[in-house]
């Protein structure tokens, strides 16, 4: 019997495959001398010879695509460093010093149980010192110098380093983590706590290295346009392995390598430990991030071995030390850095060839190269690191250095998991700490229970050198620096437009908001600093019509035939154009208004962002961000289109916003507003841009919730105190008859619920002879803040009385509020209501269905408005409860 006969197998294809072989003999004997090599020299050897290859092709210009990975290996060989330009001696000093005032500061603290982190800048010292020492940009030189996005576990070591700059003190230093006093030092980079120092807020993991890239970019965008010259100024961000799981870190890698952003430099502090463990126990992070950034279109230099590697690897000539190194999964290469020679010899070393390129070196020799000889722990590899990656043009680079978490901390710290947890060190190892650093402390300063903090001295060799390498950047760094600058009033046209009001013509707010920013866009002085930012949806908040005028904002211009090149509005991109579509990315809309929010600080520019994004993907998805924009003290103008849960008509779930006003408040610095007519968002805007831009700027950021609903716009009412009532929170809008006979009541609403209490007013008078007055609640947070303001002054022993009490002080019948948010929303004002206070609102999920038939379904519409103040009032004894009843029935609202 035969044998069946076995499928045959379907070949791999590569693209290369798809084209005619013109030379299929020529094509034979490249793939003979490969398998010869193969053969003869083993399969290493085909290796190398392929890579070389296809490196020298590269540099040659042939159009291949490139290695998504390198051998385990420094970027830059020992004979290709570069000639180190500074006193190798002193710096080691400085970072002694730096090193060991870190971890007293921090000992001291958490003696006090107030915390903090040794171990992430152990490992990343160098990293820093070489920065400061011969890259980073000060704010004295030309320019705004570079902006440093400094890993937020590792501040006390700049902390440290300030303190022997001479610009903090023991007693700041002995300060810190408390800040209650109002003098302290913050436990991360916080600019609004600390904002002479620090720039950039970034323990919240990810949000820096995205910040990095969007302020690489909005440098950029500033030069293009002509606002400022940004060429000298360079982006370094500086992140941990760990770090590099949350999705931010790596969210724009792509925008910074399609922009040619080489302005930017990320640096990754590989010490292979996130806090409780390894980052990639079973493989090899480095490796990974290399494919990753590669693939993205950056430059990776990788920094991993020290010098006690080089003559190693120059005796490698079979490469089996180098695949070695690549093959030794990370948590094996942690554990290597805390054990003794022997288990090197026996874990490592493993084979004839290793062995015997191992059986030259001495024990400590062994220990050496994986407990201190790695290339983030020596300055001249980082050095020419950093060299590579300045020098390198056309895309942005990401320097890998790989170090030990704890370094120089001693054995109980090196290396281990639990490192990230230890906050202090004994006095027994600050001895052994002072030993290996070679600090010149003696012994009667460690004879008690608190170790010392140790400054050389003002004139000292270090701290003149260390002046001096600054003045010669361009002084201190880190540095945030505010030059007050006031913008141009801005004209009062645009907003007198709107306070006039739309006639019998139906304008929603969004379109109301978008009109008044483009003709602001029009000034000619101030004009130019609006930067508008929308995440791809331009067309529905109406914003086409910026396309052809003020063009879109793209560093190659329009190298392309718009299909829509014949008509008005047609798709314009522009190296100087003034919006940026970023696409479907709120995160990175957010990372982008924060870079111009804060440009007043980071370049003395003050810019004007305007950020709208629909519906509830601003809070509720960017959220952290939002915080760190407050942090980080922006100003501009965020927009929440289409805005609230009922006014979308069947876009259901996901979209109904009903939260984002509950989410804004959480943020101290968001001036949140939800505007119901046009003129409201023509006060609100000139308040803001005084506010935020003018003699005396504050430092917050404005939130709108504009909506998609067209109605009537009316003109500003006339009354006394209008004006003032839409910047606070509250105004009568229309009032009941004064004459009018019957119950009265106080109807609140914000938003498009003005227009369902305007309703239900006519028909409580008309049907049930009950007379409201319409009051609009502009921001019913801003109301609260007011109220817990006042009740602090109390505290204090002043009388204040709140706004929103006064407001209403002595208006008849209950107050019934009503908006298109969840209750929680006007429930925050409830407690300075001196009436008998309800409210309605659209808790729950959202759903698809019309207008009317969603609010009925929340029970908000004017009809159910109509019920609950009925029912309000019978509860208050003021109407017989069979009212109520009959108008449930009358509504359709008794089922």
């Amino acid at each position: 019997m035969s044998e069946p006969s076995r499928p045959t197998e379907s070949p791999v294809l590569s693209e290369l495959d798809q084209l005619p072989d013109r030379d299929r003999e020529e094509t034979a004997e490249w793939q003979a001398s490969l398998d010869a090599v193969v053969r003869n020299a083993g399969p290493e050897r085909a290796v190398y010879l392929m890579r070389r290859v296809h490196e020298f092709a590269a540099r040659s210009g042939t159009s291949l695509p490139g290695l998504l990975s390198s051998d385990y290996l420094n970027t830059v060989p020992a004979a290709a460093q570069p000639e180190f330009d500074g006193d190798l001696e002193m710096e080691s000093r400085i970072t002694a010093l730096n090193r060991w005032n870190a971890a007293a500061m921090v000992t001291r603290a958490a003696r006090l149980g107030l915390g903090g982190h040794i171990s992430t800048y152990a490992s990343a010292a160098w990293l820093y010192e070489i920065g400061f020492n011969h890259f980073f940009r000060g704010k004295d030189g030309d320019g705004s110098g570079d902006q440093l996005f400094l890993q937020g576990h590792a501040s006390p070591g700049i902390y440290a380093r300030v303190f022997l700059e001479g610009r903090l003190s023991r007693d700041q230093l002995d300060a810190f983590r408390r800040e209650a006093g109002g003098h302290g030092l913050p436990s991360y980079p916080h600019p609004r706590r600390l904002p002479w120092l620090w720039e950039f807020p970034t323990v919240s993991m990810g949000l820096g290295p995205l910040g990095a890239v969007y302020q690489a970019r909005f440098n950029r965008y500033l030069r293009a346009r002509g606002i400022k010259d940004t060429s000298a100024s360079r982006v370094w961000a500086f992140l941990g392995d760990g770090e590099t799981d949350e999705p931010e870190s790596m969210a724009a890698l792509s925008l910074a390598a399609r922009e040619g952003l080489d302005n930017l430099t990320f640096v990754v502090n590989c010490n292979l430990q996130r806090l409780d463990g390894p980052v990639r126990s079973n493989s090899k992070i480095v490796q990974e991030l290399e494919a990753r950034f590669r693939g993205a279109g950056w430059n990776v230099v990788k920094t991993l071995w020290g010098e006690a590697w080089d003559p190693l690897l120059a005796q490698d000539t079979t490469g089996r030390l180098v695949r070695r190194l690549g093959e030794v999964p990370d948590a094996q290469l942690q554990t290597l850095a805390a054990r003794d020679a022997a288990y090197i010899r026996k874990s490592f070393f493993t084979g004839d060839a290793l062995s015997a390129l191992s059986a030259s070196l001495s024990d400590a020799q062994v220990v050496e190269l994986f407990e201190n000889s790695r290339g983030g722990h020596e300055p001249l590899k980082v050095y020419a690191a950093y060299r590579a990656a300045v020098e390198h043009r056309g895309a942005p680079t990401v320097v890998l250095a790989q170090t030990v978490k704890g370094h120089a901390l001693g054995p109980a710290f090196e290396s281990r998991n639990a490192n990230h947890q230890m906050k202090k060190l004994t006095i027994d190892q600050f001895r052994v700490m002072r030993d290996l650093l070679e600090l010149p402390i003696p012994d009667s300063a460690l004879a008690g229970d608190q170790v010392p903090y140790w400054h050389p001295g003002e004139n000292a060799p270090e701290v003149r050198y260390l002046r001096e390498r600054r003045a010669a950047l361009g002084g201190p760094a880190p540095l945030r620096r505010v030059i007050a600058t006031p913008l141009p009033k801005p004209p009062a046209k645009p907003f007198e437009a709107l306070e006039q009001g739309s006639g019998h013509q139906e304008v929603a707010t969004t379109m109301a908001l978008v009109r008044l920013v483009k003709d602001l866009m029009r000034d000619g002085r101030s004009g130019a600093r609006w930067v508008p930012i929308i995440p791809d949806e331009a067309r529905t908040f109406g914003m086409e019509s910026m396309f052809p005028t003020a063009g879109i904002y793209s560093p190659l211009g329009q190298t392309y035939d718009p299909v829509d090149a014949d008509q008005l509005l047609h798709y314009k991109e522009s190296t100087t154009g003034q919006l940026l579509v970023e696409g479907i990315t709120e995160a990175g809309s957010v990372a982008e208004f924060t870079a111009a929010a804060t440009s007043y600080a980071t370049h003395d520019e003050p810019m004007i962002p305007f950020y709208i994004f629909y519906a509830m993907f601003g809070f509720q998805r960017t959220g952290d961000q939002f915080w760190a924009l407050g942090d980080q003290v922006g100003r501009g103008f965020v927009v929440g289109g289409t805005a609230g849960r009922t006014t979308m008509t069947g876009e259901g779930l996901q979209h109904g916003d009903g939260h984002s006003h509950l989410m804004a408040a959480t943020n101290p610095a968001a001036i949140s507003y939800d505007p119901a007519f046009a003129f409201e968002i023509a006060v609100i805007v000139r308040d803001g841009l005084r506010r935020m831009y003018g003699d005396q700027p504050e430092n917050v950021f404005y939130y709108l919730t504009v909506y998609n609903e067209p109605k009537p716009q009316p003109a500003m009412p006339a009354a006394p105190g209008v004006e003032e009532g839409i910047v606070r929170g509250i105004y009568r809008f229309r009032p009941a008859e004064p004459a009018a006979a019957g119950p009265r009541l106080q109807l609140l609403s914000s938003g498009t619920a003005v227009h369902w209490t305007l309703r239900a007013q006519e028909l409580l008078a008309s049907d049930w002879n009950v007379h409201a007055d319409v009051w609009s609640v502009t921001s019913w947070t801003e109301l609260r803040r007011d109220a817990m303001r006042a009740d602090d002054a109390r505290m204090r022993g002043e009388e204040r009385t709140p706004f929103v009490t006064r407001a209403l002080a002595g208006a008849p019948g209950p107050v019934l509020a009503v908006s298109d948010w969840m209750r929680q929303v006007p429930d925050q004002i409830s407690q300075w209501v001196e009436q008998d206070y309800y409210s309605l609102g659209t808790d729950g999920f959202g759903l698809s269905d019309t207008r009317e038939a969603v609010r009925r379904y929340f029970r908000v519409d004017a009809e159910s408005i109509v019920v609950t103040a009925l029912d309000r009032l019978a509860r208050a004894g003021q109407i017989p409860p069979a009212t109520v009843t009959r108008a449930r029935a009358r509504y359709g609202l008794d089922g």
